[in-house]
């Protein structure tokens, strides 16, 4: 298995299920409220650890349960965190979500600590070590993060690291077209259909990929919902279909699922078609839990998913 990195937040994800959202100035009543381990770094970690690979994530936290429920699936994964930095002043990243019964979401974040994680305690061993580095553009937003994360990068690029960039909605919103060349570079970039347009100011996927291409983006990974994920290359321009599958209760964490399984199965030799379908089946399958990181996923589960959409009648 390979040897990854992952670069990116561990948060506390505070979940509130209503009916409905509430008018400005108003109240609905929750169904359900609950706090469950988040955050883009956090879940690609413990995924990735779940499915075999030797993970370590580099992070900062705060102090007190937020950090301890922030780490506990990464820890129970057995996630190497001996990067992982502890903040005395500043409270670990949270999110709130708004969830309505068509499992849609709408987020507030705070990113507390990690915005603080401090670039001086990184060593060139510490990515060299690996095989692979895994990368939330939320790191890239800005503070000390952004400093470790460049470093990462260079560290990971000078000692042939594979690389991954998921871009993210709140790092594109907060970069804007300061984003892409951080990131343009890197081996496998991944964003969805909104992240897409939104980098690009384009209204098309065709228009918006030639634009990137044209910015020198080589590899890219969209992913579309519902309708699965498209494969961008030089070679390659290929819609890969979406694992179908009922009891959709929850997207939370639904594309960090995929981009955990992208890279694993990149990683594990298989060809971007193949890595993009079981990426579909992680996402599909983390949907039918609450919360970000509740889908127990391993590598055979996702074998065996995937292998019943490949055999399924056209």
């Amino acid at each position: 298995m390979a040897h990854f990195l992952v670069v990116g937040d561990a948060a506390v994800d505070q979940m509130y299920f209503v009916s409905e959202f509430p008018e400005q100035g108003g109240e609905v009543p929750s169904s359900r409220a609950l706090m469950e381990p988040g955050g883009a770094g956090g879940t690609v970690a413990t995924v990735l650890a779940r499915l075999g690979n030797p993970t370590r994530i580099a992070t900062r936290v705060g102090t007190g349960p937020f950090s301890q429920l922030a780490l506990r699936n990464l820890l129970e994964a057995g996630v190497d965190t001996r990067l992982v930095q502890h903040d005395p002043d500043h409270q670990t990243a949270s999110v709130t979500l708004i969830i309505t019964p068509d499992a849609q979401r709408t987020m507030i974040s705070a990113s507390g600590s990690s915005r603080h994680l401090d670039a001086g305690e990184l060593s060139e061993a510490d990515v060299s070590a690996c095989d692979a580095l895994v990368m939330s553009a939320y790191a890239l937003v800005g503070g000390k993060q952004k400093e470790y994360a460049l470093q990462a990068l260079a560290h990971a690029r000078k000692h042939k690291l594979t690389t991954f960039v998921d871009l993210g909605t709140g790092a594109v919103n907060a970069l804007g077209d300061r984003l892409l060349p951080l990131v343009k570079h890197v081996d496998y970039l991944l964003m969805n259909e909104h992240e897409l347009y939104l980098v690009t100011g384009q209204a098309s996927i065709s228009e918006a990929v030639a634009d990137l291409r044209d910015m020198g983006v080589e590899q890219l990974i969209v992913k579309v919902g519902e309708m699965g994920s498209i494969v961008i290359t030089p070679e390659l321009n290929e819609l890969v279909e979406a694992h179908e599958i009922d009891g959709v209760i929850d997207s939370t964490g639904a594309g960090d699922y995929y981009t955990a399984a992208f890279a694993h199965a990149v990683m594990a030799g298989h060809d971007l078609i193949s890595a993009a379908r079981l990426a579909n089946v992680a996402g599909a399958l983390n949907t039918t839990r609450v919360g970000a990181q509740n889908m127990q996923l391993d590598d055979a589960t996702l074998q065996r998913h995937a292998a019943l959409l490949t055999s399924a009648p056209a």
